[in-house]
């Protein structure tokens, strides 16, 4: 790809991006349009528009108030407890965050074969809720109550990760999903509770292979790249602002969303603090609902370990969130929409009907969706997570994420054998130190990170 090429490719998504963060584009997207028609933009012009774009104000009368600053964060959000107590003694709180582990494990290999572009977007007027459905029923698996079939009589329909599908799975294979949980944990164990948004971008530069970075955390490990220290020193203010921001048009993409489990794994009932370590980790990539969707996963998993209620967990993973946000209102709406209906179609139709107009991993609809599958599959781990990857967009991070919340809520011991036993307590992370290593290996080192940091 030409630098034109790959400029072009992130001003028009750039061009989605400004708009929902309420710019109006309006003028410049017909000057684009209008000049691509007629020829070729050189480099410099190209940057020089991508500049203009991105100094383009906020609309007067855009109406959500969406800091990115923690500070700024918590002046927005509702009043919340911050902190409950977690009555658990040490086996107890093994077992909790073994079945996180464990949750997010077989959620995330659950969603891992349908991540595809077509169960994920849609295609020819329909949703991915119905693609997987129509494969499921092609493959004699609907409703889906087990990994998913490697093979469907549907012409046209194919999933991928054959190492993740019913025929062949035997443990949990290297995913981004499971990852970045593992370098939330390597990162707590080196630096412990104070570390910084430097310690998180060294440590991907030091662990984590470029090639394994996908949209926001690639362009940002780019720029982390162009911005390399002298040999001791970390990031300066100014070139983490670069880094996430520059040329980055996913910076509200799902990705933050993803990398905070291990944090709050380590927190147990320290909601504010949870969503704190989210927010050290999710700045240095994302930007407003990006950061937010980080603080409102790490929020709910840390109150899960004290709370037993899928939707007081959701209330209480806003309560991190600003209540003037995007995210916060798509939240609640879906929550609203699970709660009212008890059939899956119904629910996936109003669900892409309300949240579609997103890119299949922007934050805002796979957090939406995540919280509409542990409100309807409530205390059945399988409906909840089945729920969350049926529903297309980003299936695997979904039920990844819905897997660690219900794990830490109800335990290692409530999970159903059928959905851990495949997994033989073994993960491949493609981390040094972590590949393979044991599922519950990981959970004893949270588990003491929990302790010592409860003392």
């Amino acid at each position: 790809m030409t630098t034109e090429e790959r400029l072009m490719h992130l001003i028009k998504d750039e061009f989605i991006q400004r708009e929902q963060e309420g710019c109006d584009v309006t003028a410049l997207r017909q000057e684009f349009e209008e000049r691509t028609a007629g020829g070729e933009y050189t480099a410099t012009e190209l940057n020089e528009l991508y500049d203009r774009l991105m100094a383009l104000p906020i609309a007067a009368d855009f109406p959500y108030d969406e800091p990115s600053d923690l500070s700024g964060i918590r002046r927005l959000r509702e009043d919340g407890p911050r902190s409950l107590a977690v009555v658990l003694n040490e086996e107890q709180l093994f077992d909790r965050i073994y079945g996180a582990w464990l949750g997010r494990s077989a959620g995330c290999a659950l969603g891992k074969p349908v991540e595809v572009l077509d169960f994920m977007s849609g295609k020819d007027g329909r949703t991915g809720y119905e693609l997987i459905k129509e494969y499921l029923i092609g493959a004699d698996a609907w409703p889906l109550d087990y990994y998913i079939p490697g093979q469907s009589r549907v012409e046209g329909l194919a999933v991928r990760s054959p190492m993740s599908q019913r025929e062949n799975i035997k443990y949990m294979e290297t995913d981004d999903d499971i990852r970045y949980t593992v370098l939330a944990l390597k990162l707590l164990e080196e630096k412990g509770l104070n570390f910084t948004s430097s310690d998180v971008d060294m440590g991907w530069l030091n662990a984590l292979p470029i090639a394994l970075t996908f949209t926001a955390e690639r362009l940002t490990y780019t720029n982390l790249a162009n911005r390399m220290p002298a040999w001791g020193e970390g990031f300066t203010d100014e070139d983490l602002e670069y880094a996430r921001l520059y040329r980055n048009p996913y910076r509200e993409w799902i990705g933050a969303q993803i990398r905070v489990d291990g944090y709050a794994y380590a927190v147990p009932g320290k909601i504010e603090l949870a969503a704190e370590l989210a927010h050290r980790d999710a700045s240095i990539s994302h930007v407003k609902n990006g950061i937010y969707g980080a603080m409102f996963v790490a929020a709910m998993i840390a109150a899960a370990f004290a709370v037993q209620d899928p939707e007081e967990v959701v209330r209480l993973g806003l309560s991190e969130i600003p209540r003037t946000s995007r995210l916060y209102q798509d939240v609640t709406g879906a929550v609203a929409l699970a709660k009212q209906t008890d059939n899956w179609d119904d629910l996936m139709s109003e669900l892409w009907r309300k949240y579609g107009h997103y890119h299949p991993v922007h934050t805002n609809n796979n957090a939406a969706l995540v919280a509409a599958a542990l409100v309807y599959g409530g205390d059945d781990f399988e409906k909840c997570i089945t729920t969350a990857v049926v529903a297309g967009w980003d299936t695997d991070c979904n039920g990844a994420t819905v897997g660690s919340i219900w794990g830490a809520m109800y335990g290692a011991k409530a999970l159903p054998q059928k959905w851990i036993e495949p997994l033989n307590d073994t993960l491949y992370s493609a981390i040094p130190d972590f590949h393979p290593i044991a599922i519950s290996e990981c959970a004893k080192r949270s588990t003491k990170l929990a302790l010592d940091f409860a003392r």
